[in-house]
């Protein structure tokens, strides 16, 4: 078997003595049906090439290419080429457990969701992913459905396989995971929540403000009839987050929600039609505003708003989170509050690889809410 044409050009620039000896190695790394394949030099699959075979293809040190696997960076780009193109040739692939044991890191990060149903949950991952894998880390994924006890179980499980660093959502969570986290030295980003203080480094928004403040737009339209969808807050920060910034914006105006204009759920778009009808039917004068705790709940409530007829925003106007693609293509595209998820998958890997590279001054990072006036709101009519 010969080296490709130029690999042979490369690693003979380099040492043209090398060439034949290269193609030596080439011919051996893969052994025919008949022969048995030498005793691998590290832990590795029976028959597959090793970091061995890959230094002397390359004509470099197993501690060359060990560097080239762990710190690339510090490899000259010439030398870089002739290691990848041998581990090419051979199609070696590293063993984790022998790079950990030398590097004592795994080269993997953890992180927990509450759910990949939320679109920005999935792109946040996406983005963190790419970044990761940029940087040579490979991303763990756990979904936990918003239960504290499965998240902890994960974050631990992750733990014992080794992760670097671990990534979750909010700071609400099981009482004994931060200290489990400390305990381990493992660092930690809380991602989709800002605040003044805060358990760990954290990056998003701050949820209290962005509902007061859109809750002081639908003010400043003249509403004062205000009902809320709001998502259960019992394993959920940034939802109690949400309902206080509504309940602060409210109470400088004397106004407090009426307890059947509070309507609390789980999530999903079947949920806010559910919690709309709910609202809607309440022995008391409707709303002429409706604050959504997310996208999927106001999308649901202006589905069911649609088909029970009600005037949008004519009588009632709609106000949402997240901006969801599909809430801009509703025939009433809604109002609602932007969130950067993207900026927020990628602000979490610059946190976790820095802590992880030991700088000392890594901060949170606040990313800005923004309000998308759509159609869904108006001032409410005076019949």
């Amino acid at each position: 078997m010969r080296l490709p044409h130029e690999a042979a050009v490369i690693i003979a620039a380099e040492n043209s003595k090398a060439i034949a000896k290269a193609n030596d190695m080439a011919k051996a790394a893969r052994p025919t049906r008949h022969e048995q394949p030498a005793a691998p030099s590290v832990a590795v699959r029976p028959g597959a090439a090793t970091l061995r075979e890959v230094a002397e293809l390359a004509c470099v040190s197993k501690a060359t290419v060990s560097r080239f696997i762990n710190s690339p960076e510090v490899v000259s780009p010439s030398v870089r080429e002739r290691i990848q193109i041998a581990i090419d040739h051979l199609g070696w692939v590293p063993h984790a457990a022998a790079r950990a044991l030398a590097t004592q890191r795994t080269g993997t990060i953890g992180a927990v969701v509450p759910t990949l149903a939320n679109e920005h949950f999935a792109t946040a991952i996406q983005v963190l992913q790419d970044e990761l894998e940029e940087k040579g880390y490979t991303l763990l994924l756990g979904c936990s459905e918003y239960d504290l006890q499965r998240e902890y179980r994960q974050v631990r499980k992750m733990l014992e396989r080794g992760v670097d660093a671990i990534a979750v959502v909010g700071e609400g969570h099981h009482p004994d995971l931060y200290a489990l986290l400390d305990q381990r030295n493992v660092p930690c980003v809380s991602t989709f929540t800002f605040a003044a203080k805060q358990r760990s480094i954290c990056v998003g928004v701050d949820n209290y403000r962005a509902f007061y403040d859109a809750t002081r737009y639908l003010l400043g339209l003249g509403h004062r009839r205000i009902a809320m969808i709001a998502q259960n807050a019992d394993t959920n920060d940034r939802a109690a987050a949400r309902r206080e910034g509504v309940r602060v914006a409210l109470a400088e105006h004397g106004i407090a929600i009426h307890p059947a204009h509070m309507a609390e759920g789980f999530w999903g778009v079947q949920e806010g039609r559910r919690l709309f009808s709910q609202i809607m039917a309440a022995p008391i004068e409707p709303p002429t505003a409706i604050v959504c705790g997310n996208g999927s709940f106001a999308t649901g409530a202006m589905l069911e708003a649609m088909a029970a007829g009600y005037d949008v925003p004519g009588h009632l106007s709609l106000i949402g989170f997240d901006d969801f693609e599909v809430m801009a293509e509703l025939p009433i595209p809604i109002t609602t509050v932007r969130v950067p998820s993207a900026e927020i998958g990628r602000r979490t890997a610059e946190l976790l690889i820095a802590q992880l590279n030991g700088e000392s001054d890594t901060q949170s990072v606040e990313c800005e809410a923004t309000l998308i006036v759509r159609e869904s709101c108006a001032q409410p009519r005076s019949d």
